[in-house]
């Protein structure tokens, strides 16, 4: 099967915290060499697009262009803006996340608000406390919108499986006894931002990731041709029980024809 376009998480698919996985880089390398479109999707609302490029060139010997990195920072700005009728200037945020999620949100003209805000946001924050969670939980009960990032419950690094924004969001949703609205994967939010970054249509499209229930379950809930590599998250044993398979499996990017 031939794609003219591929998304492709990064963490667990194309390096596993500070750890290179190389197949991944010849597989960039591949995909650049027939000038390929292709698209870093990935959950980690950390980092810039700016700074998801700069790791990957530092570490890991792969050079993209910041356009080619969507997360759900910029997703969750684009549809906060779509909400307002593109311009979400006068609105107002209180977030929980690391700088990548809070200029994502500034950069649309959102001001920050710790008391009534229009929007309460929760992501991945490596410094979260209680006293976040306590303004989180208070603005959410008078009545912002509470959105989370993804739900990823765990990240995959050098260490293991880390808490993801998941495991951070499930906080919030049982102290306010409300579900978050997710815009990352798995949901087809951050899919169809993905394509009108790309601008090609789903059928031309493969979205290749480790974890069947966010990268493969994205796919399928937009309706988008699925890659799932067993370098991360998920195990064969465990996909094999899925009623819905990926449409494609393989255990390395190797092996893999573009």
């Amino acid at each position: 099967m031939t794609y003219k376009g591929y998304m492709i998480d990064l963490d667990g698919t194309v390096y596993r915290g500070r750890e290179r996985i190389p197949e991944a880089r010849d597989f960039i390398l591949r995909l650049q060499a027939k000038q390929l479109p292709f698209l870093f999707l990935t959950n980690n609302t950390t980092k810039s697009p700016q700074d998801v490029c700069k790791n990957l060139a530092t570490n890991h010997d792969i050079f993209a262009e910041p356009s080619q990195v969507y997360t759900p920072s910029l997703a969750t700005a684009a549809w906060i803006q779509e909400q307002n009728g593109g311009d979400a200037r006068g609105k107002s945020v209180y977030v929980i996340g690391e700088l990548g999620l809070k200029q994502a949100l500034l950069d649309i003209g959102l001001t920050f608000n710790e008391v009534d805000p229009d929007y309460v946001v929760v992501g991945l924050d490596y410094d979260v406390t209680y006293h976040k969670f306590e303004l989180a939980t208070l603005a959410i009960q008078r009545g912002a919108f509470f959105i989370g990032t993804n739900a990823d419950t765990n990240l995959p690094n050098e260490r293991g499986h880390v808490p993801g924004a998941g495991s951070v969001i499930a906080l919030v949703e049982r102290a306010t006894q409300q579900k978050a609205f997710y815009i990352g994967k798995p949901e087809a939010i951050i899919m169809r931002q993905g394509l009108r970054r790309m601008q090609l249509n789903k059928e031309d499209v493969v979205m290749v990731g480790d974890n069947y229930h966010t990268d493969i379950m994205a796919g399928i809930n937009a309706g988008i041709d699925t890659l799932l590599v067993y370098t991360g998250i998920s195990t064969k044993a465990e996909v094999a029980e899925e009623k819905v398979q990926p449409t494609h499996q393989i255990d390395s990017l190797a092996d893999w024809e573009v």
